[in-house]
């Protein structure tokens, strides 16, 4: 089991200065992966980063960063081959910077929430099913993992459940689609944390650790032991990655209503979070 941390702790965006300033200073702190969002393809040198992270022994994997030009169902068909065009390129920068899972809400924008009849919602199953599928085959021939996250409610009202995702994973049925789960998201819409864990089973691939309020793990009410047993029960053993924002950047904290700062630092949130997990999982 890897744990990492996300750019978005610190910074946005996480470009090629910052992930050379941060990629020795997350190794530091005790880290063995670090998770790259791209909010904008080209903010990274890849070559460059690729190395950087090689030197530094650190794993990585990419984010997508699904804005309101970026649907792969919207009704807008200009927005869904946008949203398409930006997943290939991420797809490519993925690969460039020698990571395997790309994840994040890889179907709809993030904060746009809709009412949908079971027709339309089927329609759009079936739009969403033949374009991931097309997007897996080209991710597939770049060694590439397109990982699904639900959302909470007020976020998303497309996918806000592990069983939708497995299901759209499972409609799909490329080997290189999985599921991204994030215990923040999950403490708002599931039942059970460790039943949402164990019901996806083989198809997770990625999970996202952070408390209920989205600051440093073990730091709040998340049933942390829940998940650790349900991560033991189905022998997960990839990528477990501290994921929150800093109020500081005033663009993503407005997105993710990040309106106050959650430990004393930055730094303080990834060495706290990061000594449980280890505690907790490893």
């Amino acid at each position: 089991m890897k744990f990492g941390i996300n750019g978005w702790v610190w910074t946005s965006p996480v470009n090629t200065v910052e992930v050379m300033r941060l990629a020795p200073h997350v190794k530091q702190l005790g880290f063995d992966w670090f998770e790259i969002p791209l909010e904008t393809i080209g903010d990274v040198d890849y070559a460059s980063v690729a190395e950087v992270l090689r030197d530094t022994g650190l794993g990585v994997s990419t984010c997508a960063a699904m804005g309101p030009d970026r649907d792969l169902i919207h009704q807008d068909e200009a927005i869904r081959a946008n949203g398409i065009n930006y997943l290939r390129e991420a797809i490519d920068a993925t690969y460039g910077l020698g990571a395997t899972n790309l994840v994040g809400p890889l179907y709809s924008a993030v904060g746009r929430t809709w009412q949908q009849s079971a027709d339309e919602r089927a329609r759009d199953l079936d739009l969403l099913t033949a374009t991931l599928r097309e997007l897996a085959k080209y991710a597939n021939d770049k060694g590439v993992v397109l990982c699904l996250e639900p959302l909470n409610r007020f976020e998303t009202s497309f996918v806000n459940l592990a069983a939708q995702a497995s299901e759209i994973v499972d409609r799909v049925g490329e080997r290189n689609v999985g599921v991204l789960l994030d215990t923040f998201h999950m403490n708002i819409e599931e039942k059970s944390l460790g039943d949402a864990i164990r019901s996806s089973g083989k198809r997770l691939k990625h999970l996202h650790t952070c408390e209920n309020d989205r600051g440093a793990p073990g730091s709040g009410h998340v049933p942390w032991h829940s998940v650790a047993q349900a991560v033991k029960d189905i022998r997960y053993d990839g990528p477990v990655v501290i994921e929150s924002f800093t109020p500081k950047v005033k663009s993503i904290a407005r997105a993710a209503a990040i309106w106050r700062e959650f430990e004393s630092s930055p730094d303080a949130l990834a060495e706290s979070g990061g000594k449980f997990l280890r505690q907790l999982l490893g």
